[in-house]
């Protein structure tokens, strides 16, 4: 299975689940295991992961580490764990220790939703103090799915990860500062871009006026930027929509055209990540699928006077198709890959509440 949609299901477990998790342990059974397990390690294996692992640290002895992850039999990260309350940025000092004697290049802090990894960038086997890459189950992006596929078993390559360690650390950096400077400009910045077309000098007043005017040009021009991209993909929907004016309306597989469906392996992938998007308010039971000549349509209760959504994928190029508007209100999204599924996740809640 997709390891995206193994973490979309480890999210909605750790929703359902995460107030009922009242311990440090618990949260390990519940949350970190899993996501272990998800990464392709044999959490029942001892010589794959090992649990309370000693790290005697000088005179300190039995000091014990919670998980120790070893691939071909080298260990290669180490796992700190915290309760899910506790945040997962203010407990490094211990895995800092855990990590000088591991001999691992790679140290994981979690509080079984926050996962913050670590290396040894700065200083040869001392762990840095800020972590180079973070995921978060409750706010899962495309691009740290992307880079915890390095983590797992089937994939894990020491030497790919390090190369983009650096990178990912320095990029997370810059646009932290990036971030920063849009809310609220630094005065080196506001000098920098004045300066190559104000010649006047910059007097204090001027500097304040010049601050608002950098953050206004700032947030207009992101802003701009988001609307031309809107823009461009409704225009596409609507030339699509005017081509397909004067078509028949799609046949179901009621009306004896069984013979010329076929169902794909990418409307059953897209069906999967529907149904793990809805299994967050409904029961898996009751989302149910009829492919048709046209599109395959995603039903709630298996009724198709109530429908949930429909993929476009017989053409050249792939669409959802949305009803969280209403049933009457179909609304088609162009997609890039099957991935930009899940950022229609509002949507699709929505459209439950219609029924």
């Amino acid at each position: 299975m997709d390891l995206k949609i193994k973490l979309e299901q480890l999210h909605q477990k750790v929703v359902g689940l995460k107030e009922q998790i009242s311990t440090e342990e618990a949260t390990k059974n519940a949350f970190v295991m899993p996501f272990i397990q998800i990464l392709g390690y044999d959490i029942f294996n001892p010589t794959e992961v090992i649990p309370e692992h000693i790290c005697d640290i000088g005179t300190k002895k039995g000091e014990k580490v919670d998980y120790v992850i070893k691939h071909n039999d080298k260990p290669i990260f180490i796992i700190e764990c915290k309760h899910w309350k506790e945040n997962a940025d203010a407990h490094n000092s211990q895995l800092h220790r855990y990590y000088h004697v591991s001999k691992t290049r790679f140290g994981v802090l979690t509080n079984g939703i926050v996962y913050n990894f670590y290396t040894d960038l700065e200083k040869p086997n001392i762990m840095d103090e800020k972590p180079f890459f973070t995921i978060n189950i409750e706010d899962l992006k495309d691009s740290s799915i992307k880079i915890l596929e390095s983590f797992t078993k089937k994939d894990y390559n020491l030497e790919s990860i390090l190369d983009s360690a650096e990178a990912l650390k320095y990029i997370k950096a810059i646009r932290k500062e990036f971030e920063k400077e849009i809310e609220n400009p630094s005065d080196e910045l506001v000098k920098l871009l004045v300066s190559r077309f104000f010649e006047k000098p910059m007097t204090a007043n001027r500097m304040v006026s010049f601050k608002e005017y950098t953050k206004k040009a700032l947030t207009t021009s992101i802003n701009e930027s988001i609307s031309f991209r809107l823009k461009s993909a409704l225009s596409i929907n609507e030339q699509i929509e005017k081509q397909e004016e004067g078509v028949k309306p799609p046949q179901s597989i009621d009306e004896n055209s069984d013979s010329k469906i076929v169902t794909t392996e990418e409307e059953l992938e897209g069906f999967q990540i529907i149904k793990a998007i809805l299994r967050e308010k409904i029961p898996s039971v009751r989302i149910a699928y009829r492919d048709t000549l046209s599109y395959f349509g995603i039903l709630l209760d298996d009724n198709n006077r109530k429908p949930i959504c429909r993929l476009h994928f017989n053409t050249a190029n792939k669409y959802l198709e949305i009803f969280h508007n209403g049933k009457e209100a179909g609304e088609k999204i162009l997609l890039n890959n099957l991935d930009e599924i899940y950022n229609f996740k509002q949507e699709l809640h929505k459209t439950l509440e219609n029924y």
